[in-house]
């Protein structure tokens, strides 16, 4: 239910936040709250990526994607995630999550997040998404950024992203080959 109200605050608010444009990162202010709590008393790993969702959101609201995208019944899609934390984010602090897109390939989206407090970084997020039509198939990045009128190259990913990306394939390769019939 949180997550509910703070999608809900994202939307009525991202027009204050003001437009982005493809290369810009977008920011939200946070603050960790009881309920974002484990057994550690520090903000949980899945608040993480649930903040991390909203970070992303805000991006698709601000650049105006995310308008072009649901007129057509488009979703987006989490493919992988990954959260690297360098630090402990403890009870009512105060942080900042700034989104960014990094590029893209023929399918995937790559955005990283990060979580800062006082110029420290204390969490980083990277996420690989598509967005599907209504009949479940994928769209092309292409396809997507079109919407917005965009169609730039993609700025080179880091190193790694890339071998994250790799790695991510190789594992999605090996689950379909044991799923595979005999």
């Amino acid at each position: 239910m949180v997550g509910l109200f703070k999608m809900l605050w994202v939307w009525l608010t991202y027009r204050r936040r003001g437009r982005l444009g493809l290369a810009d990162s977008g920011e939200l202010a946070g603050r960790v709250m009881p309920w974002d709590l484990d057994v550690n008393l520090h903000m949980n790993n899945g608040r993480y990526f649930a903040m991390a969702d909203m970070g992303r959101y805000d991006w698709w609201l601000r650049s105006g994607l995310w308008r072009q995208v649901r007129a057509r019944g488009w979703h987006p899609v989490a493919g992988d995630s990954n959260a690297r934390y360098s630090g402990s984010l403890l009870t009512f602090q105060r942080y900042r999550l700034r989104t960014r897109l990094l590029g893209w390939n023929e399918k995937w989206f790559f955005a990283e997040q990060r979580f800062v407090r006082h110029g420290h970084v204390m969490c980083t997020v990277l996420v690989r998404y598509l967005f599907m039509d209504t009949a479940g198939a994928p769209r092309t990045t292409a396809e997507v950024l079109a919407l917005i009128g965009a169609s730039s190259a993609s700025p080179t990913l880091p190193d790694y992203a890339t071998t994250w990306a790799r790695a991510q394939d190789t594992l999605s390769a090996t689950l379909r080959a044991e799923r595979a019939p005999p």
